[in-house]
């Protein structure tokens, strides 16, 4: 039996990225993979579908081109060349993770891998037949989730779709149910709505995107409302049935049913732990709300085993994955693993516009016992933005009125994604306002928004 200093089980954003760091390390290291490498991040999730809405970004872009000066006649797009290209932007990603398996030197195993007692990892093919077995001093599980389903909406690959069926459709659909608002249905909503599909949003809550800032997420409906996109809150399918046309739905509100006939339906109703058939029964690993429970350096009740990325608690996000997966290969080396800091950790959601947010709202914020000052800077008020003819957004900071201390940022409107780091490096180094304030932001940018919305929490906004 072959014997490694580290296995890892999952080759997700998480798991990779522990093998790498524990093959950097110096430690023999073994991941195990059922499907592709790369996860469902690089091949079903984060990637392709950036791929996708970058491509109904250009279209809608050259559709509005006219108000830029640019004539542009007879626009149109191929939907199986978006679906070809999104699909080779992802092989090409999950080709270069083989390539950093083989520069590491990690041993690469086909199959699906289960804790078996002993420090013993079991891998079994596809019919659940064992094929072999390694020995492990420490074990990483990244074994990831998948979408959760609902009662009487089970996806058939047809009419009712999962995020996988939702990104290499055969064809568009004329019009689209998207269940949940979460970041996975705002993107898709955003995606097909680009395209011209009728899109309507249900969500069970009494308003959109749950967890953003509910200021930034009242602009976000109030914008997709315009770009043609119907949102139902406090909404919940109570029957669907197929018909010719797709599948024929009742949804129940406080203001009472209404039946409507969608040609798709995509369930984004949150993820489910892929912690069945792993082997945590023969372990002390507890699990709480179907997560596994760690502590804040990723270790479970188990010595020598660690769980990463959407198999514990939230935020389930790639990058908080790949940044676990530093921590519990540190800890096991006892290379200063610093614990994972869950305020610090930045969310994006790349729908149109796009959104991003670091720490606290200001509910939470006002709920956790903080004095805060709050700052605010409109898109419109911002000469790039207004250049771009980009006006739709703004950015809220969040400041702790006694210390300084920026406790939140949000952000909605282009490329807000990209500008999430710049908050969140200054929450890393425990940043005052002054830091910020301090900072000189270059012009024109969309990030001298950041500078303004943090100055004019302390009533200095030099534009508005």
């Amino acid at each position: 039996m072959e014997k490694f200093d580290v296995v890892v089980i999952g080759a997700g954003p998480g798991g990779y990225v522990a093998a790498i760091r524990a093959a950097q390390l110096g430690l023999k290291t073994a991941v195990v993979e059922r499907e592709h490498l790369g996860g469902i991040c690089l091949n079903w999730g984060c990637i392709p579908t950036k791929a996708l809405l970058r491509s109904a970004e250009v279209y809608h872009l050259v559709k509005h081109s006219n108000e830029f000066g640019v004539e542009c006649q007879n626009v149109k797009f191929d939907f199986s060349k978006i679906i070809e290209r999104s699909r080779q932007v992802s092989k090409k990603l999950a080709d270069g993770v083989s390539q950093l398996m083989k520069k590491n030197k990690i041993t690469v195993v086909n199959g699906t891998g289960k804790l078996a007692g002993k420090m013993q990892v079991a891998i079994f093919e596809q019919e659940k037949k064992e094929i072999n077995k390694v020995e492990a001093k420490n074990v990483i599980l990244a074994t990831g989730a998948r979408a959760r389903t609902l009662p009487g909406l089970e996806p058939d690959s047809d009419h009712i779709w999962t995020y996988r069926e939702a990104m290499v459709p055969q064809k568009m659909p004329k019009s689209l149910l998207v269940v949940g608002s979460g970041a996975i249905g705002v993107e898709f909503a955003s995606f097909y709505n680009m395209l011209g599909v009728e899109v309507t949003i249900i969500e069970i809550a009494d308003r959109i995107l749950g967890a953003e800032d509910e200021e930034i997420a009242a602009i976000a409906h109030k914008s997709f409302e315009k770009r043609g996109i119907k949102i139902v809150t406090n909404a919940q399918i109570k029957e669907s049935k197929k018909v010719k046309a797709g599948s024929e739905v009742v949804i129940t509100t406080k203001q009472g049913e209404a039946k409507d006939t969608f040609e798709k339906i995509i369930v984004a109703a949150g993820i489910v732990a892929n912690t069945d058939s792993i082997g945590l029964e023969n372990t002390k690993i507890q699990l709480h709300k179907g997560f596994i429970k760690t502590n804040e350096y990723c270790q479970t009740d188990e010595a020598n085993i660690y769980a990463i990325g959407d198999l514990t608690s939230p935020p389930w996000l790639a990058h908080k994955a790949s940044h676990e997966a530093i921590i519990a290969v540190e800890k096991v080396t006892n290379k200063n693993a610093h614990p994972l800091n869950r305020k610090n950790i930045p969310g994006c959601t790349y729908c149109y516009p796009q959104i991003a947010s670091v720490g606290y709202t200001e509910k939470q914020a006002r709920e956790a016992g903080f004095d805060v000052k709050i700052g605010k800077f409109p898109s419109s008020a911002n000469g790039k933005a207004i250049a771009m003819g980009e006006t739709d957004g703004m950015i809220k900071t969040i400041y702790d009125k006694k210390t300084g201390e920026l406790l939140g940022a949000h952000l909605i409107g282009a490329e807000v994604t990209e500008m999430i780091q710049g908050f969140a490096m200054a929450k890393t180094l425990e940043s005052t306002e002054q830091e910020i304030i301090q900072t000189i932001f270059p012009h024109p940018t969309m990030s001298e928004m950041m500078h303004e919305a943090t100055l004019a929490a302390f009533n200095r906004a030099i534009h508005i």
